[in-house]
């Protein structure tokens, strides 16, 4: 079942990637082309680089990578957390790549982008990555206690990961890309799931398993919402860089 699943993902992020190439072809004016396909191209090299090369590559490499993790003498949870860091300022990095290759794909940096910013720092600081520290606090004390398989963690977290672009995008309609965000977000997780000793967890029947994606998100929120108040409202950081 998970296979089918995992395929079934896949071929809809594809028909994601070819609907935005689809509305860069309908465009009325030529900037909203420009706009239209740069970020249609930009996504598109997202999902090759990200989800087919870097996901290909956790996936063949899982029990290697694991082995090399397991060996490292810190706390599982502090492992999870910084692994998962990593591989965001990882999946970052394409994003932010892909944003100022701007110019490649047929528009200025700043007319189509994929991230709040071009600068990568600024953008893991201050936007990303950092807002994503909760949860990969939260995650890890949770799969200590109960069992969820690498495959739920991937799934609930890439759930995290949709719900939090449709609230920075303030926009419901972003759901619709949920098989891309499965993969954007929950290869941050999966690898370091499965790199986890958990000889203490709890089994968890299928209840357990729908409730983990609005535990995380629930439980990492005030940290989030503190996390928020001092980027926009003590540092005064603009959400958005580009876009007026």
């Amino acid at each position: 079942m998970q296979r089918a699943v995992i395929v079934t993902l896949l071929v809809l992020t594809v028909l994601v990637g070819g609907m935005l190439h689809l509305i860069g072809l309908n465009a009325e004016t030529a900037q909203q082309a420009r706009m239209a396909n740069g970020i249609a191209r930009m996504t598109t090299g997202l999902i090759v680089i990200w989800v087919f090369l870097g996901g290909g590559l956790m996936y063949f490499w899982r029990d290697r990578i694991a082995g090399v993790v397991r060996r490292i003498r810190l706390d599982e949870r502090v492992k999870f957390t910084l692994f998962a860091v990593l591989l965001a300022c990882l999946e970052e990095g394409v994003t932010v790549s892909m944003t100022n290759l701007a110019p490649v794909f047929g528009a200025a940096v700043g007319e189509a982008y994929i991230t709040a910013s071009g600068n990568y720092l600024d953008v893991i600081a201050f936007h990303s990555v950092v807002v994503f520290v909760p949860y990969f606090i939260v995650l890890p004390l949770i799969l200590s206690r109960w069992a969820f398989s690498p495959f739920a963690v991937f799934l609930s977290f890439g759930v995290v990961g949709t719900l939090c672009e449709a609230i920075f995008a303030g926009n419901v309609g972003v759901v619709i890309g949920f098989p891309m965000w499965a993969f954007v977000y929950g290869l941050m997780v999966w690898l370091p799931t499965h790199c986890m000793t958990r000889p203490a967890a709890r089994p968890v029947g299928w209840i357990g398993t729908f409730a983990l994606a609005p535990a995380v998100f629930g439980l990492a929120l005030p940290l989030v919402a503190v996390e928020a108040w001092v980027i926009i409202g003590l540092l005064g950081h603009p959400g958005m860089h580009f876009g007026g």
